[in-house]
């Protein structure tokens, strides 16, 4: 007897009985929530929609723009007014009114009609505040310092392995100046840059939360300022803003005995600010940098982004930072250079989880081990009682010795903190230009509260470490009735989070390097858990300041080292530098940006001609190939995968997609040109790489065979034979993996692409094989640099995580259809295998949110789904054809037969609940 299957739909529960019938819930502008400090002269708005309704969509939107609020009250868009459009674009609509003018805010909203004739409320209120538009904005400030670096000691690109000219370290300075007020304040904004990063207070409080300001870039060619509002810590009468200094990537101390990864050296630090002071009577104010400003070492003695950060509390100033400090002692500050400057459109880097001690352990040299449990990327919090002078100094490692001690043979080292005492009391430090990655901290010089046996020692009442990241919004969630699979997700994340900062980096410690392969390989793990448009079009930028006269997009942006071991090969991979051509375009298929395929054309032009040039018959041979694949050797440079296979495929796939952004932009001699190149490069490929009879590429290999049908190289007639071959070798394999960094994600898209998801969950839920399961059983917490979890390599790696896509696209069942942008057309396909029996899974979209929540019995297969408004979507239900289908709301669900064992129905926005018994 066939089964009955039930279709049923339920309204959302969130939603009041005198819910709007459409509702604006949510606007931004570029991206963020009333930013501040935009230096774009168009900026885009988006905004996401409500309705208690099904199968809505947007048919027209109107936008008012005002120069002031009270203006925008009353409706008058008097900067811009949209007038009604008939449009159902609803994300990326570019400002089109009059010129945006530096420094001033503005605000807006906007109401929309939809299909079902409904109209609604205006939006909530948004503004967005314009950063400083050109130099001149500045108002004459001028970059100071304390110091100037020798000319001759300027190294803005060193090449490894070279010896330093010189050894000495720099002063961290601060600065203060004394200002007054003696008006009321209407609105106070603080635009700033300090190279590297900076610390401001204003009246001896903190500005803002963040750390590690401002992002990291290529010095010589771009600097990031950031914007404050500071209108409630100005006050009446005397007022000090204060600055400290750190070096950041902008100078690395060549000091023996700390490491240092790189030898680069823009200059010593340096900073630029205007601060605004807007009066209620109209008028206004600026206190701006210039040589008037005061400045002195700071008790920061030692900072270095990889070898850590000293601190000498006897060197405080009480007091440097408020009014009535005498600072006649202080030197005027240096009037010297600077780069560009742009607004800093990325979020910023803050603090977010903090991890207290699981374990603390003594050591026999009577030393102490703290393990916070989580490897991240963190600085610590101490808090401390001693006496001055003491001096604690803490290691932080992700591993152990076998006699407990941490070592740092895997992360570079030697790399601590240090804190030297005042003596009054309990005393609380956070290093402010320094973070890394660990797990373990070892103390010497002090002993924990409670374990001490005399009362004179130095006592550490706590010991925390601080997880650091950028704020990126997390828009994904995911979880699953397999605990392996739950682990395998927090491990990975705990990379993403690890290395998401300005850059997205390789490490938190020994590198903190910009490697550029990870941005196209990762950026749909990361889309799916984090708002990172922002980030990427800002490693857009740094590709952009990095790329070479020739042409070429060196492997890792901002470019703060030429590598030239081993020849060009960690330079010149086209595997890497692709993120350039690549990166673009998966901005517009995930948050419908085409701009940034228009900024950056000419990039890609670029590269692709450089490219050209390196290819020996449409060959293309240089590089690292599937880096850290599984072979005989310790992981490196590929061994499976012969060379100029994934090159070459990565090449074929550049030309394919700029033949698209081609077209997109109208460019079509371009488009043209790239597909008959592209043709050139497919019969190549295949005339040097295929074996026909076989039916294999190159050696065989995962990575080869994987990557040539993902990039539509293989000939239809082939493909079903060459993926056969892969899950042949996978089968072959115990279930194991062999691809590396490059072809691993490609062997996941392609199965899941074929229907083979069940292959994914056989290879990824067993940990006796590498893979995550045996970096799980060995102890890991966040995702390692080798498949094995090597204790010699980064425990904490960000580029072979992209089994976090098949989570949320195959397991959680959430895609986008091929023709689709922004996943406004979505496609639900969740993929019940193994032993799974529930996933819950939430992706909020640029348009809202997408959710599939499903539950199998042995009797009954459930899912709910969420479809935002103004989207579509196909529900793919694991239903055999030979089953009886019923609907029971005919009105909200069409229909469209079956396919490959699935039901198919078409479905429009709201929430849905089915279930097939």
């Amino acid at each position: 007897m066939n089964k009955l299957v039930i279709f049923s739909w339920l309204y959302l529960l969130s939603f009041p009985l005198f819910a709007q019938e459409i509702k604006v819930a949510h606007v931004s502008c570029e991206y963020r929530n009333n930013p501040i400090g935009i230096d774009i002269v168009n900026p885009y708005l988006s905004w996401k929609l409500q309705s208690s309704k099904h199968n809505v969509l947007q048919s027209a939107y109107h936008v008012l723009v005002s120069g002031s609020l009270a203006a925008l009250n009353k409706n008058i868009g008097d900067v811009w007014d949209s007038k009604k459009a008939n449009s159902s674009q609803s994300i990326q609509i570019k400002y089109n009114g009059s010129k945006l003018l530096a420094t001033k805010t503005y605000y807006w909203k906007v109401k929309v009609w939809d299909n079902q004739k409904n109209e609604s409320n205006w939006s909530n209120t948004a503004s967005f505040q314009m950063g400083l538009l050109q130099f001149a904005d500045w108002s004459n400030a001028k970059w100071i310092a304390h110091e100037k670096i020798a000319d001759s000691n300027v190294n803005i690109l060193p090449s490894d392995g070279k010896k330093d000219k010189y050894n000495t370290n720099n002063v961290l300075p601060m600065f203060r100046k004394d200002f007054s007020v003696e008006k009321i304040v209407k609105k106070a904004t603080a635009y700033i840059s300090g190279l590297g990063h900076f610390e401001m207070s204003l009246n001896g409080k903190k500005v803002g939360d963040d750390f590690l300001a401002p992002g990291w870039t290529k010095y010589d060619k771009q600097a990031l300022y950031v914007t404050y509002d500071v209108t409630k810590q100005i006050k009446k009468g005397e007022n000090v803003v204060g600055v400290m200094l750190g070096n950041g990537f902008y100078y690395i101390p060549p000091i023996k005995d700390r490491y240092r990864k790189l030898k680069v050296a823009f200059g010593y630090p340096k900073m630029i600010c205007r601060l605004q002071i807007e009066y209620t009577d109209g008028t206004s104010a600026n206190i701006v940098s210039n040589e008037s400003w005061k400045t002195t070492p700071s008790p920061i003695t030692f900072s270095s982004i990889y070898g850590g950060e000293d601190y000498n509390a006897n060197l405080e100033q009480p007091g440097w930072n408020l009014s009535g400090f005498n600072d006649s002692n202080w030197q005027s500050a240096l009037l010297v250079n600077g780069p560009k400057l742009s607004a800093q459109k990325e979020e910023a880097v803050k603090v977010f989880e903090n991890f207290s001690a699981q374990s603390i352990n003594p050591l026999s040299n009577r030393e102490w081990v703290y393990d916070m449990g989580q490897n991240s990327s963190a600085i610590i919090e101490l808090k401390v009682r001693g006496k001055k002078g003491d001096t604690i100094r803490i290691t932080p490692a992700e591993l152990l010795k076998a006699d407990g001690s941490v070592t740092q043979k895997n992360i570079g080292g030697p790399s601590y903190f240090t804190y030297i005492l005042k003596g009054n009391g309990l005393e609380t430090w956070r290093p402010k230009f320094f973070y890394t990655g660990f797990r373990y901290l070892q103390v010497k010089g002090a002993i924990p509260s409670g374990k001490q046996k005399e009362d004179n020692n130095t006592i550490i009442e706590s010991l925390k470490s601080l997880h650091v990241r950028n704020a990126a919004e997390q828009v994904g969630k995911f979880t699953s009735s397999n605990q392996l699979l739950n682990q395998t997700f927090s491990l990975i994340n705990w990379s993403v989070k690890s290395n998401m900062f300005s850059v997205f980096t390789d490490c938190p410690h020994r590198e903190k390097l910009g490697w550029l392969e990870q941005l196209h390989l990762m950026g749909n793990a990361v889309g799916y858990n984090f708002n990172a448009a922002p980030l990427f079009k800002k490693a857009l930028q740094d590709m952009k300041n990095s790329q070479l006269a020739n042409g070429l997009i060196p492997a890792i942006a901002p470019e703060y080292v030429k590598f030239e071991w081993g020849g060009d090969m960690f330079r010149d991979s086209p595997e890497w530098g692709s993120s350039g051509i690549l990166l673009p375009w998966y901005l517009y298929q995930w948050y419908g940006d085409k701009q940034a395929m228009v900024d950056y054309y000419p990039m890609m032009q670029q590269y692709i001609k450089y490219l050209a040039t390196k290819a020996d018959n449409n060959i293309l041979s240089q590089g690292l190939g599937d880096w850290y694949d599984l072979g005989v050797k310790p992981p490196g440079v590929s061994q499976l995968t012969p060379m100029g296979i994934t090159a070459t495929a990565i090449y074929y796939y550049d030309l394919k997609i700029l033949e698209k952004i081609a077209s997109l932009l109208n460019k079509q001699e371009d488009a043209t040109a790239y597909l008959k190149l592209a043709v050139a490069v497919r019969r190549a490929f295949n005339q040097k790489f295929f074996d026909a009879k076989t039916k294999q590429y190159g050696t065989g290999s995962q990575a080869a065979n994987a990557m040539a049908v993902y990039m539509q190289l293989v000939d239809e007639k082939d493909k079903q034979a060459v993926i056969d071959n892969l899950v042949k070798d996978i089968r072959n394999n115990k279930n194991g993996l062999t691809a590396g960094d490059i072809g691993y994600r490609y062997v996941l898209r392609v199965l899941e692409d074929a229907g083979k998801s069940d292959v994914i969950f056989d290879m990824n839920s067993r940990s006796d094989v590498p893979g995550y399961g045996m970096q799980i059983a060995k102890g890991a917490t966040a995702l390692t640099e080798s498949w094995a979890a090597l204790p010699t390599v980064s425990n904490n790696h960000f580029m072979l995580g992209h089994l976090m896509e098949w989570f949320y696209s195959g397991v959680g069942g959430i895609r986008q259809e091929e023709n689709a942008t922004a996943f406004n057309k979505i496609k639900i396909y969740p993929e019940v295998v193994g032993d799974l029996t529930s996933a819950q899974t939430e992706y909020n979209s640029a348009y809202g949110k997408i959710s599939t929540n499903w539950n199998k019995t042995a009797n009954n297969f459930e899912m709910e789904v969420n479809i935002p408004v103004n989207t579509t979507a196909v529900v793919y239900l694991p239903v055999s054809s030979n089953q009886k289908v019923s609907e029971v709301h005919n009105s909200t669900f069409k229909s469209l037969g079956f396919e490959n064992g699935r039901s198919k129905i078409a479905v429009g926005s709201g929430y849905y609940k089915f279930n097939v018994k």
